[in-house]
């Protein structure tokens, strides 16, 4: 829900409201429902509401704690916002709303900092401290809600979009040689704290960031993912039970905590259609579903109604199936191009784009499937890093992972952009991190803490928000997560994949929805590029601005194009879509201002 962004001065003069204005105007998409600013001395503080939780005057944002100095601008939903309210209220502290924000407010003031670690939820927020002159910047476990910052010798900005920094202006635009090379290797992802902006960063999951009006910056993490057995071993049933039991409190909470209707983001996969099992399950009588999907292109099926159609038959939920065809695809592309907070090169982003587009019409809140693959073991290249012992685990990761090696980046981009690499670095770091028992407990760790942050999670949320619809992913649920961490392997990579999740679907699900091979979300017309598809990136990569902006050497541009359907990465993209796409977002995002 909403979208926030702000300004701290350092140099002793007050922020100027036109940038503030032109900040909160980019992210209007994200709260339709109503807007607000503050500003007290260095800060200014700007709020887009989409009204979800208390939908009254009283949650109006920014909200302020006049007494004691307190100003917060908040984005995102607190699952367990009514028990921490009954906590602080018997602590003696009053409420005059009946949402998450104040609450926000109450804790902080109870706890200081350390209220972070008693939110559950998803969220980031900016909390003005009039009496320490210091700005909080926070954001939730795994980075579900986004919070990007600019920052100099003059002032912090924040905004949940680079988007609105860009518009504020005076931001860095150069291209950020490192978050490069993670870009075309880690198929779109950029570890925070960097971006592909040299002057834009976002917070890291997990993490606040403290800004002083002296200009004073710390960073501090809340929480750590562990990745180990318990010191009791437990049985297969028993982890069922379990795991279970962890996903029908997330899912039910992710239905309660909400004044409007929620529905579900029904692909067909067995991620989504265990949340309808579940909210059946939890006798939730009616039940809202939606499915999208495309053209068949090279014999790839473009939808998945074949099998989202007996989960809506199981469950006789109340449906709605939109079919996109793919001239239809292409024209609205460059617009969800400009929904991206960061360059996205899953072929699913213009899926969710167009299907949050119909959803929103008729409800503001829907359930979806992201994270389980990463939490639970899903996508194919698992089982074979798990089998490969060769090298380091950042060797083993890296063959089976990388969009490219470092020897096809440097035949990529030309010479201002050559370095070391860094990518292999960042994932050696990463996988090295202790409280990780095995292997594939470092990689699922580092998956779900770091990349999928910035891939499926990162697209959710911007393609969700841009028609003001809020999408809550139960398999990133705290609790899920903490306990899934501690699965044995075997318990993950089983039947193919995700196997504790299969034994709790069993009986609950349709046999040929769980029993089915692993789907992607289908966008086959992003993958096999053929027709206008292919003439649409040839204009985008031999276009003045691309060849002027010297980034790519043209021999590897050429080489794609004379092969579009040649030229695949280890997880099955294209690699001629990531130039494109790259050079499309710069196009209608960073050129111009």
């Amino acid at each position: 829900m909403c979208g926030i962004c702000g300004e701290l001065r350092f140099d002793g003069t007050r922020p100027d409201p036109e940038p503030l204005g032109r900040m909160s105007a980019r992210l209007a998409r994200r709260g339709p429902d109503d807007r607000g600013e503050f500003f007290d001395g260095a800060v200014a503080l700007g709020h887009r509401r989409l009204a979800i939780i208390d939908l009254s005057e009283r949650a109006h944002q920014p909200m302020l704690d006049t007494a004691h100095g307190l100003a917060l601008v908040f984005n995102g939903t607190i699952y367990n916002f009514r028990a921490l309210r009954d906590e602080l209220a018997g602590l003696g502290h009053t409420f005059r709303s009946a949402g998450d924000t104040e609450v926000i407010l109450g804790a902080y003031r109870q706890w200081g900092d350390d209220c972070l670690a008693r939110l559950q939820g998803m969220f980031a927020f900016a909390l003005w401290d009039r009496e320490r002159g210091r700005l909080l910047l926070a954001r939730d476990r795994f980075g579900i809600k986004p919070l990007y910052y600019s920052l100099d010798g003059q002032r912090l900005r924040f905004a949940s979009n680079p988007q609105a920094l860009l518009a504020a202006g005076g931001v860095d635009t150069r291209i950020d040689a490192v978050a490069l090379h993670h870009h075309f290797t880690l198929h779109g992802v950029v570890p925070a704290p960097r971006t592909v902006l040299a002057g834009v960063r976002k917070v890291e999951p997990a993490t606040t960031l403290a800004v002083t009006t002296d200009g004073r910056a710390a960073a501090h993490g809340y929480w750590d993912l562990r990745a180990q057995r318990p010191a009791v071993p437990r049985s297969e049933d028993e982890w069922v039970e379990d795991i279970h039991d962890a996903l029908r409190g997330a899912v039910e909470k992710r239905l309660k905590v909400a004044d409007v209707p929620v529905g579900v983001l029904l692909s067909g996969g067995l991620d989504s259609s265990l949340l309808v099992g579940l909210l059946a399950e939890a006798g939730v009588a009616d039940i809202r579903t939606f499915s999208i999907g495309f053209e068949d292109v090279a014999g790839e099926a473009g939808s998945e109604f074949i099998y989202s159609d007996q989960v809506v038959e199981r469950f006789t939920t109340r449906h709605r199936k939109y079919q996109i065809p793919n001239d239809a695809v292409l024209a609205r592309l460059p617009e969800a191009v400009d929904q991206m907070a960061e360059p996205m090169v899953g072929q699913d982003a213009v899926a969710f784009f167009l299907l949050a587009e119909q959803v929103a019409k008729e409800v503001k809140v829907v359930q979806s499937g992201q994270g389980a693959d990463e939490v639970f073991g899903g996508y194919f290249w698992y089982p074979r890093m798990h089998t490969d012992g060769a090298g380091t685990p950042a060797e083993r990761f890296a063959r089976h992972y990388f969009d490219r090696d470092h020897e096809e980046y440097l035949a990529m981009v030309t010479t201002p952009y050559w370095g070391p690499d860094h990518t292999s670095e960042t994932v050696a770091e990463r996988l090295a991190r202790p409280h990780g028992d095995e292997f594939l407990d470092q990689v699922l760790r580092m998956d779900v803490t770091m990349l999928i942050v910035d891939d499926p999670v990162k697209r959710v949320d911007n393609m969700t928000m841009a028609w003001g619809l809020e999408a809550r992913v139960p398999f990133l649920d705290q609790d899920v997560v903490e306990r899934a961490a501690a699965l044995p392997p075997a318990l993950k990579l089983g039947a193919g994949g995700k196997y504790v999740l299969k034994r709790i679907a069993r009986g609950l699900l349709p046999d040929a929805v769980i029993d089915r091979p692993k789907g992607y979300f289908p966008m086959p017309a992003l993958k096999f590029v053929r027709g206008p598809f292919l003439e649409f990136m040839r204009d985008i990569l031999n276009s003045p601005a691309c060849v002027g902006r010297g980034l790519y050497q043209r021999a590897y541009v050429e080489r794609l194009l004379s092969e579009p359907e040649a030229h695949f990465t280890r997880l099955q993209g294209s690699k001629l879509w990531h130039l494109a796409l790259l050079e499309l977002w710069l196009q209608r995002n960073v050129d111009g201002l």
